[in-house]
């Protein structure tokens, strides 16, 4: 059998709503129903007291800066983020919510120009503007070209995996799917004649079973298989027993890699039978940028991730990881000391899983991309 590699980028939440969306050439009415901010504009600022000011409207490719360069670089063959926001003009505030993310669908070109191919939606924010909101998002994205997974019309469209096809036959498959353990309400879930996301009601084996199955009658025997998993809480690096035993029953029934986030920041990886499980991604880009608080995770600092498998068996080739940091709201090669920060971090965190992050000593990485060695015998 011909062993043939994928490359992959992930990341996790991209929120290009709320200060963001602002930045851009098409703002929506920057009103927010907040506790303590009333106008997006007012999160440019923060940023802009920290590291200076941010010359506005800028480019749509701007909020990426330095990552663009990263993804021509590695050249992946599928692009997937996490896209929580909403792209949509709604003024109809999901009731119950604290924050709510909308993005103009005139900036939708922030998405296309870092050549996205995926965006999963099955998160907590996707609904913040209701179901126009959510259908909105739907038809600007795939306008734009962009596939989607985790949310739609009806339950049948939300569990249907965003397929990717490239060359000599190989597809990708992605599927998204949303715990209520990141915050998604019980009533965003989809359903035969309500629009929603994927909501999976619990972590159990019958639930995993439940999804393999679909999997099985949505694939064919060739597609490279992924589980883009929003999940947990914001801020800690534990993972909970019954993620981990979730995520090994998705690997042993033929998912090829499971992409979780939700988390704030990055989490604890593991490979499992030589398979990767990123139990939380972290964000990546936001508008957190000058917000006081949780300084001991690292707030700013991101990881792109950088995979590459094998798209018959879904091994772990390598995985290459890439840190940023937002400064002015754009995405930045974060500096020495940052990436050790995260090198140290994760490698405390994913301990346990057998997994070892080290800076990359050599070749065509930079010397700041951190690395994944992980024991054979798991």
């Amino acid at each position: 059998m011909v062993r043939r590699p994928i490359k992959l980028f992930l990341c996790g939440d991209v929120m290009t709503g709320r200060g963001i969306d602002q930045l851009l050439p098409s703002p929506n009415s920057p009103e927010l129903r907040e506790v303590w901010v009333r106008d997006a504009r007012d999160y440019i600022q923060l940023a802009e007291r920290i590291n200076g000011p941010i010359r506005r409207p800028v480019h749509a490719s701007y909020i990426w800066g330095d990552a663009l360069d990263e993804l021509e670089q590695f050249a992946p063959d599928v692009r997937i983020i996490n896209l929580e926001t909403s792209v949509t003009t709604s003024a109809s505030y999901s009731p119950g919510k604290a924050i709510h993310y909308r993005m103009h669908p005139a900036n939708v070109a922030c998405l296309t120009t870092a050549r996205i191919d995926v965006c999963t939606l099955a998160n907590n924010h996707v609904l913040d503007f209701g179901d126009d909101g959510l259908l909105d998002t739907l038809d600007t994205l795939h306008g734009a070209g962009i596939r989607t997974a985790g949310a739609g019309r009806d339950v049948f469209e939300a569990q249907r995996p965003a397929i990717v096809e490239l060359p000599e036959a190989r597809r990708v498959a992605v599927f998204s799917l949303a715990s209520e353990t990141s915050g998604v309400p019980a009533e965003w879930c989809a359903t035969e004649d309500r629009a929603g996301v994927d909501l999976i009601p619990d972590l159990s084996d019958a639930v995993a079973d439940h999804v393999l199955e679909r999997v099985a009658q949505l694939t064919t025997g060739g597609d490279l298989s992924i589980a883009s998993i929003h999940w947990g809480g914001n801020w800690g690096y534990d993972v909970p027993r019954s993620f981990v035993h979730f995520a090994h029953r998705l690997l042993d029934g033929g998912f090829a890699l499971v992409h979780g986030h939700s988390s704030h920041h990055p989490k604890p990886i593991e490979v499992y039978k030589n398979k990767l499980v990123l139990y939380g991604c972290g964000d990546f880009l936001s508008d957190y940028e000058g917000i006081t608080g949780h300084e001991q995770f690292g707030v700013g600092l991101g990881l792109m991730y950088f995979a590459t498998v094998y798209v018959d068996s879904g091994e772990l080739l390598e995985l290459r990881m890439v840190p940023m940091r937002m400064r002015r709201m754009q995405a930045t090669r974060a500096s020495r000391s940052d990436a050790e920060w995260l090198r140290d971090t994760l490698a405390r965190a994913s301990q346990s899983f057998g997994s070892c992050i080290d800076l990359a000593a050599s070749g065509t990485a930079n010397a700041t991309d951190l690395l994944l060695h992980a024991r054979a015998d798991r």
